[in-house]
C-alpha cells in the first residue's frame, strides 16, 4: 500500500530492516536515529518470523512522523536501505490515549482473516508479474555485488585522529541524515558539510579511538547506491 493510501497519523511503519540484528540494539538505533524528528512514545519490534524485519516507531504527533517520511525514506540502516509508510493501525499507546484503544484478543480473528487474505492477494499479483521476492522493487531486489575491489587511498593518507572525512555521499545528504547514522557510536560530537562541495563531509568525534571505531563500522556502507569512503581527515 503507498503512502497516500495511509491517512498520516503517529505511527512509522518500517520494513526492509536487517534481521540479523539482534532486537534491543535495533531498537536503541531506531530511537537514536529518529528521536531528533521529535518524542518518541514507544519503538515496536517483535521475534516472531512474520514480523522479521520489521518495526514500528509511536511519536507523540503526526508532524514527527511525517517529517521522518520525508527525511528519511530509503536511509541506509545495517547496510539495508529502510523503506518507510505511515502504519495502516493505531498503535496501543496513542489508541488507549485517545480512548479508542480494543483488546487485542478481540481484534485476533479479524487480523489473522486479514492476514490471510493479503498474502492471497499478494501471492497472486506475485504470480502475475512473475515475481518471486516478498517485496519487489528496488529496495527488495539482492543488492548488487561490489565488484570495484578496495578504492586507492590518498597517496599521503593522514595519520589517525579525532576527525573523519567522508566522501562519496549523494549530493541530497543533509547534516541531519549524518547525524541520524552517526549519533550511534560514542564520541560522536557533530557534522560540518560544504555548501560548495556536495557528496563530502567531515565528523568529528571526542578521540582518535571513537573515530575508528566508527569508521570501521561504517567504511563501505551504501547511502542510495552510493558507496561511501571514509578517511581521516588532514589537518
Amino acid at each position: 500500500m503507498s503512502n497516500g493510501e495511509v491517512a498520516p497519523n503517529n505511527t512509522i511503519y518500517i520494513n526492509n530492516l536487517n534481521e540479523k540484528i539482534k532486537l534491543d540494539e535495533l531498537k536503541k538505533t531506531l530511537k537514536s536515529i529518529f528521536q531528533q524528528f521529535g518524542n518518541i512514545l514507544e519503538v515496536l519490534a517483535f521475534k516472531t518470523l512474520k514480523h522479521k524485519g520489521q518495526a514500528w516507531v509511536v511519536f507523540e504527533d503526526v508532524s514527527s512522523a511525517t517529517n521522518v517520511l520525508r527525511q528519511m525514506q530509503g536511509f541506509p540502516l545495517y547496510d539495508k536501505p529502510m523503506k518507510l509508510q505511515y502504519a495502516k493501525t493505531k498503535s496501543d499507546v496513542i489508541a488507549k490515549a485517545d480512548g479508542t484503544f480494543v483488546p487485542r484478543e478481540k481484534r485476533k480473528k479479524h487480523d489473522e482473516r486479514a492476514d490471510r487474505k493479503r498474502r492471497e492477494q499478494h501471492q497472486d499479483a506475485s504470480q502475475s508479474m512473475g515475481l518471486n521476492a516478498p517485496y519487489p522493487g528496488p529496495y527488495g531486489a539482492a543488492p548488487l555485488p561490489y565488484l570495484g575491489g578496495v578504492k586507492p587511498v590518498p597517496e599521503a593518507p593522514a595519520p589517525p585522529n579525532k576527525i573523519l572525512f567522508i566522501e562519496n555521499l549523494p549530493h541530497e545528504t543533509t547534516p541531519v541524515v549524518l547525524d541520524g547514522l552517526l549519533s550511534q557510536y560514542p564520541g560522536f560530537k557533530e557534522v560540518r558539510m560544504i555548501d560548495a562541495k556536495p557528496g563530502i563531509a567531515f565528523v568529528e568525534f571526542g578521540n582518535e579511538l571513537e573515530s575508528t571505531v566508527a569508521m570501521q563500522a561504517l567504511q563501505g556502507c551504501k547511502m542510495a547506491q552510493h558507496q561511501i569512503l571514509i578517511t581521516y581527515a588532514k589537518k
